[in-house]
């Protein structure tokens, strides 16, 4: 039996709505067209191809978890499609369409002007989102009353040398950008998209006192604390004085300077870490938490998800117009038995009820919650390429990769995957993007994406890239080592999509922004695609083994 999905109906209360601009959908709605929405589009991929050839891109995701993730047995869903059986219809009906009548009657100069007008930012720098959040659209009003309960955007992408960001009145917002290496799969640009990703911890974590001023060694030293604990890894540093931070940070036993954050934190053994600034003094009367592998509660996520924007050399960058902005606050704090408690309540859940589909609480305005103390929120292009809420359905479709499987690191995939070879990482891709950036390493010295091609026999899990395959296979299906040696030394080889692929990606998606029907799939194609179910067979298997990767090799 399937859990009930709440319907909230609003009145009109004696007022017309203007749904144009979303081609009639009203985005306040929390009936679901599609239930199963939290199952991504490409866990529906048919991984054993004409040739009866295993495929296997399931393994970027569904790993054996590492504690304090307690996913059980996530590692068992690159073996079979273990739907519940409601899921088991694809849902993604976009994945089945034709744009291609479209994107033919958009031309070249019309996609570029269009992408690098910003639709984040005015022409006097204000946030334009900001403003109509102010000024609440009755149709993007949930509850009727007036005012946005969400996350109001706050970021001026308005970095200095340290990647923090700065208002108008050049004060920092608490946002700092950081460089990382592209997730597997459909976050590689030469896919679709560019993205970039900020973090922001809690005031406590940039002052020496609760009314303190602004201190950039202070939250340096934080950030690096806590990039410490997601990676279980000792992190470099600019040199920093110890005594007057009060914190051994290199556990060398004194005071003096520390080029790196030691990580060493084993409670049981009376091994502990410590915060710096007013962070250590709330997390010594207990108000602040730390733990390896969880970020302190109130920690913020923002990611923006943008068009390609190809240059004539060759090299590509993001575009001006972002497709979305996605918001991640965590909200409270579980420690290891709680979040034990939740994934052994799940895995017995889903062992005693395999058809019951999950219910996530949230709504439009407040966002989404994905169980594990976070909350999660999108905006979105609507038909006139400008930024609107998404609707609950739409932000479901994120919840279920930050919440149900086994590669994530407290719900998040970016920081863990952050980049130290300039400037620390910490800088935005505006600065200085993947062109020259070596290949993640594993502990048994492989290659990260290199193994991602071996194992997949393609560049993305749809297998549609046919610009990645010609570069890396020979028509017999074997790799081309000359393009991996290449890949080793720079990753943009691989991630960089020719100028013209780009285009046409960026056309493809600008197509399915008119449409406004992104619960229906929002991936950018041209063509429908081929190696998709469009129902799952029952008790199919994917022809696939078990493969759980070493850890990366951070440097």
């Amino acid at each position: 039996m399937l859990k009930k999905i709440s319907i909230i109906l609003i009145p009109l209360m004696g007022f017309s709505l203007d749904f144009s601009s979303t081609n009639g959908y009203d985005i306040r709605t929390k009936y679901l067209k599609h239930p199963s929405a939290y199952i991504p589009s490409m866990c529906y991929t048919k991984t054993i191809d004409k040739n009866n050839k295993a495929h296997n891109p399931c393994f970027a995701c569904h790993v054996k978890n590492t504690p304090p993730n307690f996913v059980l047995n996530d590692d068992i869903l690159q073996t079979a499609y273990l739907f519940p059986q409601p899921a088991s219809v694809n849902p993604f009906k976009n994945l089945f369409k034709d744009f291609s009548k479209r994107v033919a009657q958009i031309s070249d100069k019309e996609i570029l002007e269009y992408i690098d007008k910003s639709n984040y930012l005015d022409e006097n720098g204000n946030i334009i989102l900001a403003k109509k959040l102010a000024n609440l659209p009755k149709e993007w009003d949930y509850d009727g009353d007036g005012k946005w309960s969400g996350y109001i955007p706050d970021c001026y992408f308005n970095f200095d040398k340290d990647g923090f960001d700065r208002d108008k009145k050049n004060k920092p917002t608490g946002w700092v950008a950081f460089a990382y290496m592209p997730f597997l799969g459909t976050f590689w640009p030469t896919n679709g998209s560019t993205d970039d990703v900020l973090i922001r911890l809690p005031k406590a974590f940039r002052t020496n006192t609760k009314d303190g001023e602004f201190n950039a060694t202070i939250y340096k030293v934080n950030l690096a604390i806590v990039e410490s604990l997601i990676k279980r890894a000792d992190i470099p540093i600019p040199k920093v004085n110890e005594k007057k931070l009060g914190v051994d940070l290199d556990k060398d036993g004194k005071l003096s300077f520390a080029t790196k954050i030691k990580y060493d934190w084993a409670p049981l053994k009376n091994r502990f870490m410590y915060y710096v600034g007013y962070a250590k003094k709330l997390q010594k009367e207990g108000k602040i938490h730390l733990a390896a592998g969880l970020y302190p509660e109130g920690t913020e996520f923002l990611h923006s998800v943008r068009y390609i924007r190809p240059l004539k050399n060759g090299e590509i960058t993001l575009s001006n117009r972002m497709k979305e902005l996605r918001y991640a606050k965590k909200l409270q704090w579980l420690n290891y038995a709680t979040l034990k408690n939740k994934g052994l309540a799940n895995y017995q859940e889903k062992d005693f009820s395999p058809d019951e589909l999950e219910v996530f609480s949230g709504n439009i305005e407040i966002g989404i919650y994905n169980k594990l103390g976070w909350v999660y929120q999108g905006f979105i292009e609507d038909k006139n390429g400008n930024l609107r809420p998404q609707s609950y359905e739409e932000s479901l479709n994120c919840i279920g990769c930050h919440s149900g499987v086994g590669v994530i690191t407290d719900s998040t995939y970016a920081f863990p995957r952050k980049l130290n070879n300039y400037k620390y990482g910490w800088y935005h891709w505006s600065e200085k993007y993947l062109k020259n950036v070596p290949e993640f390493q594993y502990i048994n010295k492989t290659y990260e994406y290199s193994n991602y091609l071996k194992l997949n026999n393609s560049g993305n899990e749809f297998r549609t890239n046919e610009e990645v395959i010609k570069k890396f296979f020979n028509s017999d299906g074997s790799i081309k080592q000359e393009a991996i040696e290449k890949l080793h030394k720079d990753v943009s080889y691989l991630l960089y999509p020719s100028y013209k692929r780009a285009i046409m990606l960026n056309k493809a998606y600008k197509a399915l922004v008119e449409t406004q029907t992104f619960i229906d799939g929002r991936v950018a194609h041209i063509k429908p695609l081929k190696n998709v179910y469009k129902e799952v067979p029952p008790e199919k298997k994917t022809g696939n083994k078990i493969y759980n990767p070493p850890p990366i090799m951070f440097k």
